[in-house]
């Protein structure tokens, strides 16, 4: 099933040796995470032994030892068979064919009214069939309950969105043509025609990008959206320009410069491989009173624009998270807190966490489809 031969290390620890087959078996690892599963490097390695035991030639061994190292849960397990599927079968060149169902067509006999017959045939009724087409279903489906194959879509589709950088004023001015009256200017143009009227020159306040800093939880709650929150921060910050990202989770990363890779998936690649706490527990009052007193506080959030992806699953103090997040709003220009729960039905802001920060937040807003994706990128354009 397997080949054997030399391959590059995807996630290998220092001084281990990766075969051929153990870096087809290292991808489809990546691929289950992509798909929702929290599979961490330990997993991964733990399937390269089981499947090394079990026989890494032997489809049904390799299923078994996946099941049993990579996934955590019976939610995992569902998604685990979905991914091995297409995965593999695609890669072996086997595709089954799915069954169709033969259908017989019916013939039903209408009952002739001559009277309404005579009235239909005076009325004509335009009837305008309507349907969604499978890009926007899937721009509003959450992507907590993607496929591997619709997540694999989706990844392309977020080079839709058209971010633009929010604007400051500056103390400098430049030429405009209304605003205020730009005497110096003026005054220049009417010497240069020998102190003959000349036309009123305007100015008015340049304007320069603001600095939006993300901080996105990779917590083990927000695990099946983190995936597509790393990519919305690609890219912002290929769109933007200015863009710092963080994760936090049960420490702070800093992460910009692996997703200043220009290809989206090598720069997930190499933001998974920086992290170290992905999938596991969520202490956001620690975490953010490390940012802020080691980047926020000496100028990287002063005046900018702060965004918090979390579902607001604090398993630390809340108070120190409000007092935090008071310390937040006082230096940034705006504070969005974006919950991937927020736009589903019955949700309600019942979280410690949320509940804490919700007084320092000027915007809260959903982020659970690529259309709230769309409006946050709106939000932080306006902001």
């Amino acid at each position: 099933m397997v080949p054997t031969g030399s391959a590059d290390e995807l996630g290998a620890r220092p001084g281990m040796t990766v075969r051929g087959g153990d870096e087809i078996l290292l991808a489809f690892a990546r691929a289950l995470r992509a798909g929702g599963v929290p599979v961490t490097q330990d997993r991964a390695h733990d399937f390269l032994a089981a499947a090394a035991l079990l026989g890494a030639d032997d489809p049904a061994g390799v299923r078994i030892a996946g099941r049993a190292t990579l996934c955590t849960g019976p939610d995992d397990l569902a998604r685990f068979d979905q991914v091995f599927e297409a995965f593999f079968n695609d890669r072996d060149g086997l595709p089954r064919r799915r069954p169709v169902a033969r259908t017989e067509p019916s013939l039903t006999d209408l009952p002739l009214d001559d009277g309404s017959a005579a009235a239909d045939a005076d009325e004509v009724d335009d009837v305008i069939r309507a349907a969604a087409s499978p890009t926007e279903v899937l721009r509003h489906r959450d992507v907590a309950a993607m496929t591997a194959a619709e997540k694999q879509r989706l990844a392309g589709m977020f080079a839709s969105l058209r971010p633009r950088p929010p604007l400051r004023r500056t103390a400098r001015h430049q030429p405009w043509h209304r605003g205020d009256v730009d005497a110096s200017r003026t005054l220049r143009s009417s010497l240069r025609r020998m102190g003959e009227p000349a036309a009123i020159e305007w100015r008015r306040r340049a304007q320069r990008p603001r600095r939006v800093v993300l901080l996105v939880d990779v917590s083990g709650s927000m695990s099946s959206y983190a995936d597509a929150l790393l990519r919305l921060a690609h890219r912002l910050t290929h769109g933007i320009g200015n863009v710092e990202t963080f994760t936090i989770g049960t420490r702070v990363t800093h992460v910009t410069r692996a997703l200043r890779t220009r290809d989206p998936e090598r720069a997930l690649v190499a933001a998974g491989e920086t992290v170290p706490d992905w999938s596991g527990g969520t202490r956001l009052g620690e975490t953010l009173r490390f940012f802020l007193d080691r980047w926020g506080q000496r100028g990287m959030a002063r005046g900018a624009v702060v965004v918090v992806f979390s579902d607001g699953w604090e398993r630390g103090d809340a108070s120190m998270l409000a007092e935090q997040m008071a310390r937040l709003r006082r230096i940034a220009h705006r504070v969005v807190w974006v919950n991937p729960h927020r736009g589903k039905d019955g949700y309600e802001a019942v979280q410690t966490g949320v509940l804490a920060a919700l007084p320092y937040c000027h915007d809260f807003v959903a982020g659970h489809s690529l259309a709230t994706y769309a409006d946050l990128v709106e939000v932080i354009a306006h902001a």
